[in-house]
């Protein structure tokens, strides 16, 4: 089939003839079931996950890899909490960890270095990133195809179109790529498919007061003592987080790139408000050392602490530009780049570059760099071996922050931070994934605090409790056909823990389990039941809900995560193995009525002098439950332990999830 149309590029380019055919690019291939776009690790966690499920799989990528920032320079997998990220994130991690136990031994320097496949080379992430995409026999991955326009109908996408940039052609002859699937996933840093679309999204910082969010708006915050600072009025704009590229270096002189020249356009000036802070002391250490967080104690009070540096394998370096300095030169050098073209997008590129290896330069260069700290700077250059055909520099900018979808929920920093003596975060019943990671938000202006303790706009790892995620933040309000994995509908402050890439792992592997579950029920994304895609994340390793006393070999794992999305647990511990009181039986069981939409009044059990009830006690009356008799009947689908002890809040949890998986 062959169509000739007319396109408007919007906000990415000019209006030009195009020439679409479904065989361009897949042949005699069927149209895909489900279309990613963006071969971040949040879509090539979709992807993979939809393949799985039977789903044919298009995936395609701006740049010529795959991988995002964790192939780019970001090496270590930002987590605090590492049982609280689980699912396919966790078998990168373990084919992370095999590739260093199979090239250089388990015991070895390198395989030490991995932590576990938590930490890497650029290349390795890439490595196995294309690894595993490789494995899966459903998946096209589609290089340099640049979005360039989406097709809806009747509000809802249809299809993408993009522009192959590899053909070299001048973009008026270009031949555009259309890509057809019954289930689209925007798995862009930018929120390119959504915004193309016509989706509401949000664009900069929330006022104080939209959300009643403590640290919204303009901010100056004490990142040491956690508190607010004069000039912290909670204004909204349009600021974003500054953008930098994250680093890799090494100590290796065989393997090193040395820089010879500044970049074009090099201005020492750029970076000269450092010399301040080493003298009055802000490129010391953290008052409060923490492994992970890029701490090399080496570094402190020099000039080498414009970076923050940690040790991944094969002497590299994974190497963060350090935010807290007042010299920081990046803030609002984003300003025009989200809703730019596609050129404007470039320039900004080279200007972040420019301005990454500049300030690498000028710390190994410049003369008024003491001596001794260019003697340090000039032992860490950038790998031979990394990026290759980008001149040893990272090829993806890091975008922490874009657009943000104006979904079905959005998430704000109150569910996400414990408030009114609440023991846990929200809940919510349709959570798909646990997050963990501290509240991180970068500079989003030059202008320093009164005190000169901080740049305006940052936020620096501000401890929070492990929260839910609900799948409502992945649906736009009324385009349907699409699910977001990365820029989601969160507030900036909310935003600023949802950020990580492990995270959004996770959000990708929601994303395409429920595209393969709406095409298998032939529902929209936006009606598959949340009780079946929460079921099939946990067999697929998810964590739904956080416990500090959940071990994941435990029989009730899985019915703890999910009865934790309904409102069993009101603190962060399960206390599976513990008797259960005959009132938490039956706020239990009024869950289980609401959950499973049972009519009637729910049943409940009035103890005599007990406040809880025995194995038998609790089968009888389980078994009046509907359609429960012959589940309750099969002990060895719930029991724990030998018949007549009390029973336990596992027991009950393993019973109720064993009943409720026969209508999921």
């Amino acid at each position: 089939m062959r169509r000739r149309h007319f396109i408007k590029l919007g906000t990415l380019g000019a209006v030009l003839p195009v020439v679409a055919t479904e065989t361009d690019v897949f042949g005699k291939v069927a149209i895909p079931d489900v279309a990613v776009i963006g071969a971040t690790p949040a879509g090539i966690m979709a992807a993979i996950s939809a393949a799985r499920l039977g789903m044919h799989v298009t995936l395609t990528e701006y740049h010529n890899h795959i991988g995002g920032l964790s192939a780019s320079g970001l090496g270590k997998s930002d987590i605090e909490n590492k049982d609280a990220i689980a699912g396919i994130f966790k078998e990168f991690a373990r084919n992370v960890h095999q590739f260093y136990i199979d090239k250089y031994g388990r015991g070895s320097e390198n395989e030490i270095l991995c932590k576990l496949g938590y930490y890497y080379e650029p290349s390795v992430a890439e490595k196995v990133f294309n690894d595993m995409i490789g494995r899966e026999k459903n998946i096209t991955l589609l290089l340099n195809h640049q979005i360039e326009r989406v097709i809806t109908r009747s509000n809802r996408i249809t299809e993408v179109v993009f522009i192959n940039r590899k053909s070299r052609k001048p973009m008026a002859f270009q031949a555009s790529v259309s890509v057809k699937a019954r289930v689209f996933v925007d798995a862009t840093y930018e929120g390119d498919v959504y915004a193309l679309a016509g989706a509401a999204y949000r664009l900069g910082r929330e006022s104080k007061t939209e959300f009643g969010e403590a640290h919204a708006g303009r901010i100056f915050f004490d990142y040491n003592e956690n508190t607010f600072l004069e000039g912290s009025t909670g204004e909204g704009d349009k600021k974003l987080p500054a953008y930098t590229y994250r680093l890799c270096l090494t100590d290796n002189p065989d393997n090193s790139y040395i820089l010879k020249t500044p970049p074009a356009g090099y201005d020492r000036n750029n970076y000269t408000r450092y010399f301040a802070d080493l003298k009055e002391g802000r490129l010391a250490g953290p008052k409060v050392f923490k492994e992970g967080h890029g701490y090399y104690k080496a570094h402190f009070d020099t000039m080498l602490r414009v970076f923050s540096f940690a040790e991944i394998p094969n002497r590299k370096y994974d190497v963060n530009i350090n935010p807290r300095p007042l010299g920081f030169p990046f803030p609002q050098e984003n300003t025009d780049y989200v809703e730019a073209g596609w050129d404007q997008r470039q320039k900004v590129f080279d200007r972040h570059r420019a301005l990454a290896i500049g300030l690498l330069y000028f710390i190994q260069n410049d003369p008024e760099v003491l001596p001794e700290h260019r003697k340090m700077a000039m032992q860490y250059h950038l790998p031979l071996d990394e990026f290759r055909d980008n001149g040893h520099f990272p090829w993806q900018l890091y975008v922490r922050e874009a657009r943000r979808l104006k979904g079905k929920y959005t998430l704000t920093e109150n569910d996400v931070t414990l408030t009114r003596n609440q023991k846990r975060t929200t809940l919510f019943a349709d959570s798909v994934i646990a997050g963990e990671f501290p509240i991180d938000s970068f500079p989003a202006s030059r202008e320093p605090s009164s005190n000169k303790k901080v740049l305006e706009g940052y936020i620096g790892m501000l401890p929070i409790s492990a929260y839910q995620l609900p799948y409502g933040i992945m649906l736009p309000e009324k385009l349907e056909g699409l699910i977001v994995a990365v820029a989601a509908s969160t507030t900036h402050v909310a935003y600023s823990t949802l950020r990580m890439e492990p995270q959004w792992m996770g959000i990708g592997q929601v994303a395409g389990t429920a595209a393969a579950l709406a095409i298998q029920a032939n529902r929209r994304v936006s009606e598959i039941p949340v009780n079946k895609l929460q079921k099939f994340l946990l067999d697929q390793g998810q964590i739904l809900t956080y416990f500090e006393d959940l071990d994941i070999n435990d029989r009730a794992f899985k019915a703890a995560q999910f009865w934790g999305t309904k409102g069993f647990f009101d603190s962060y511990r399960a206390n599976l193995h513990e008797p259960i009181s005959v009132d938490d039986l039956n706020a239990w069981l009024q869950i289980y009525y609401k959950v499973m939409a049972l009519p009637g009044e729910p049943i409940r059990y009035t103890a005599q002098s007990r406040t809880s009830l025995t194995l038998d006690e609790f089968a009888v009356l389980a078994a009046t439950l509907p359609d429960a008799a012959a589940v309750i009947k099969d002990h060895s689908k719930w029991m724990y332990h030998t018949k007549n002890e009390m029973i336990s809040r596992g027991e009950v949890c393993l019973a109720l999830f064993a009943l409720a998986q026969k209508s999921m």
